[in-house]
């Protein structure tokens, strides 16, 4: 699956870690992207006897699963990652090449709205999604939430077959599920499967955050279907072809299926696209909590009668847990209607909402339920929600970035970029011939979104430097420049 295979530890979160809340997706303001109707008929297994038949199922899922291609530009030779090339010993240097990746993605809306992980796109220069009836497109990225490792794409199509999404809550341990996806290449592949759990945590996307890892939200369903790598983005359906989640990761020592898949549940991946859609970003609240897992040596430790729900280790101060009145060594058992018995079903039932929104929280403490409503808060301490950067200034550069809209980017047939609202005189950028209105849509071959992009691509780099873009009269540019002495 291009970034994660290998051998993956599962295991519960088990250390302490902060819980981000978001809102679940709001029904009063549903994009469209959520409420067409589907023209298929549903194919439920229910009738089937004895032996399982997943030919309508197959049938009504197959066309809704894209096959994803990602073309990446090779990086310059300031990267660490670059390759060493043999004929660099003897003063010849060859010329790198863009690299091809795969994935799969599955086409949530009839006009082309279409959703991947993150891993599959990730420093793409170039997205081509191929449906299945081979029509080939070129992709624009809408956003992304690395976090979730989900991605929201769109192609220039209407009257697309599209997957109806269903209720990840109602997923039952040891129901039949298929998974629909492009391993290795081949196209519109079927596996069957049950599902073996659910909450699994991995701690897979939690390393090299450079938000922090507590921003994180693993909650995966897991199954035994084949999954294999080129089917991350794809459908996980129930048995009458409901998406029930986003195919994402494998737990394998070789790379390839041996048994353990996993997928993002539908209704958080409805809450993040949903998010993107909006707001150009996720929006996340915090309860304000450090949590830990209830197991038999922790009940016996804390003096806990049972062993279930999740223990709260400390409450920040001034957090939306302390407001409420929970306590440190208190233990979560219920967040809304849905009972929690791990940090990981925590993580999911909470990332459904937004900052700002009440959120009923039960616990157990001395043994004896209390229910709190707590007022959830962003990562700033607030209760209102988080604006997308559109102006950024950078000190050390001297110079200001700005967000740019979609309307202008179609205008320019680009799928990402950050403007150059202004440099000083003793900018680099300046120096190096850069104008103010400069779009950049590359670092170092690296894509960038947003401002913040630009800043932390930026902020801690050393030597040459290349950037990409477009020009004022729209032409390309090229710039390169040092950063030694920034």
């Amino acid at each position: 699956m291009k970034k994660y295979l290998g051998l993956l530890a599962v295991a519960s979160l088990g250390g302490l870690v902060a819980v981000g809340i978001t809102k679940f997706f709001d029904s009063e303001k549903q994009s469209s992207v959520f409420t067409e109707n589907y023209p298929a008929r549903y194919a439920s297994l229910a009738d089937a006897g004895s032996r399982p038949d997943f030919v309508d199922v197959a049938e009504m899922v197959t066309p809704t699963v894209v096959h994803i291609i990602t073309t990446t530009d090779p990086r310059q030779g300031g990267d660490q990652t670059r390759e060493i090339n043999p004929f660099d010993f003897f003063g010849f240097q060859m010329p790198s090449m863009p690299s091809q990746s795969s994935g799969s993605g599955v086409i949530i809306a009839q006009d082309g709205y279409i959703v991947t992980n993150n891993h599959v796109i990730d420093g793409a220069s170039k997205i081509k999604v191929v449906l299945n009836d081979k029509r080939e497109f070129d992709a624009e990225l809408l956003g992304k939430d690395p976090n979730t490792d989900l991605a929201l794409l769109r192609i220039d199509e209407k009257n697309l077959p599209f997957a109806v999404i269903g209720n990840s809550d109602e997923v039952k341990v040891g129901q039949w599920v298929l998974a629909v996806g492009n391993p290795f290449n081949l196209t519109s592949t079927v596996t069957a499967g049950i599902v073996s759990a659910k909450g699994r945590n991995l701690n897979l996307l939690r390393s090299n955050r450079p938000d922090g890892p507590q921003y994180t939200i693993e909650s995966f369903i897991q199954t035994d279907a084949a999954v294999n790598p080129g089917n991350s983005g794809g459908a996980l359906v129930s048995q009458d072809g409901r998406l029930m989640g986003i195919n994402t990761a494998i737990a394998s020592q070789t790379g390839q299926y041996a048994g353990y898949a996993f997928a993002v549940p539908s209704n958080l991946m409805k809450k993040v696209i949903d998010d993107l859609l909006k707001y150009g970003e996720v929006q996340r609240g915090f309860l304000g909590v450090s949590i830990q897992d209830v197991n038999g040596e922790l009940a016996d430790k804390e003096g806990l009668k049972e062993v279930k729900g999740v223990f709260v280790a400390k409450v920040n101060p001034g957090s939306a847990a302390e407001d409420a009145g929970i306590k440190d060594k208190d233990v979560i058992v219920k967040v809304g209607d849905v009972m929690v018995n791990s940090s990981a079903e925590l993580q999911e039932q909470v990332g459904k909402r937004n900052p700002g929104d009440k959120l009923k929280v039960l616990v157990l403490r001395d043994g004896r339920e209390k229910e709190f409503e707590v007022l959830l808060k962003n990562k700033d301490g607030k209760t209102g929600l988080v604006k997308t950067d559109k102006v950024e200034t950078d000190k050390a550069l001297n110079s200001e970035f700005e967000s740019i809209g979609r309307d202008e980017r179609l205008k320019l047939k680009i799928g990402n970029g950050v403007r150059l609202k202004k440099a000083d005189e003793k900018s680099v950028l300046k120096k190096a011939g850069i104008p103010n209105g400069f779009i950049i849509i590359s670092i170092d071959k690296k894509p960038v979104y947003t401002p913040s992009d630009v800043k932390r691509a930026l902020s801690d780099k050393k030597g040459g430097v290349l950037l990409e873009g477009v020009n004022p009269d729209g032409s390309k540019g090229y710039y390169g420049f040092g950063l030694d002495d920034k």
